[in-house]
C-alpha cells in the first residue's frame, strides 16, 4: 500500500534543526517563519544599530546595560583601523545584538544625535554672531536687542580687541577672538560661567 505524502507543514518541521527553539519550530509549522530576505534585513538593521551604539561616547555607553561580550566587541571595533577588520567586527557586533533589547539602544542613539545636532546648530549660530559683531557696529545693537542680559561693556571691549588682532597667514586667532566666541555662545545657551570648552569647540580656534 503506497505511503501517504507528508503534509507540507510536517516536512517543514522535519527540516528544522533539532536545536531550533520550540517557538521557532512552531513558527515554521505555522508558516510564519521570517523569509531569508527578512532575516537578512533584520541582521543588517542590527549591524547598523550596533555600529551606531559603538559611536556613542564612553560615558553614554557606560550607562547602557550591555552584555560584556558586546561591550568588548565595541571596544575592539574602536581599536580596529583596517576597513576589512572593521567590516568583520561590525558583522560580529550585529550577531551579538540579537541578544540585546534594541529599543533602549535606539533611544540612546536618537537622544545623542538630537543633542549633537542641537550643539552643532548653537555652534554655527555663535560663529555667525561673532563674525557679524566683528564686521560692523550695527550688529552690536541687534545683539543687545536679542540678548539684553549681555555685559555690553565687556562685549565692546572684546570686539575692539579682536578687530585689532592682525593675523599673518597660518597664524592662530588671538585670545580676544576666542573670548568673544565664548561670550557669545554663553549668552546664546544661557550658561553663565561656562569654561573653556566652548572656546575649544570653536573650529577657528586653530585657524
Amino acid at each position: 500500500m503506497p505511503r501517504e505524502p507528508k503534509h507540507a507543514s510536517n516536512r517543514q518541521a522535519e527540516e528544522i534543526d533539532v536545536d531550533t527553539p520550540t517557538s521557532r519550530r512552531q513558527m515554521a509549522i505555522d508558516g510564519v517563519l521570517p523569509s531569508r530576505n527578512e532575516l537578512k534585513q533584520q541582521m543588517q538593521d542590527l549591524q547598523e544599530l550596533g555600529e551606531a551604539v559603538a559611536s556613542l561616547p564612553p560615558d553614554r555607553l557606560d550607562k547602557l546595560r550591555l552584555d560584556e561580550r558586546l561591550r568588548d566587541a565595541i571596544d575592539e571595533l574602536r581599536r580596529t583601523r583596517s576597513f576589512e577588520g572593521r567590516r568583520r567586527q561590525v558583522q560580529y557586533i550585529g550577531k551579538l545584538m540579537k541578544h540585546e533589547n534594541p529599543e533602549p539602544l535606539r533611544e540612546a542613539v536618537a537622544s545623542y544625535r538630537v543633542g549633537s545636532a542641537t550643539d552643532t546648530l548653537a555652534l554655527h549660530q555663535a560663529e555667525y554672531w561673532r563674525d557679524q559683531l566683528l564686521a560692523g557696529d550695527e550688529a552690536l545693537a541687534n545683539w543687545v536687542k536679542e540678548y539684553p542680559a549681555t555685559d555690553v561693556q565687556q562685549l565692546r571691549s572684546l570686539v575692539r580687541s579682536a578687530r585689532k588682532e592682525k593675523l599673518e597667514p597660518g597664524e592662530r586667532h588671538g585670545r580676544a577672538y576666542r573670548d568673544l566666541f565664548r561670550l557669545v555662545k554663553e549668552q546664546m545657551l544661557e550658561v553663565p560661567g561656562a569654561d573653556d570648552e566652548a572656546a575649544a569647540a570653536d573650529p577657528s580656534h586653530d585657524d
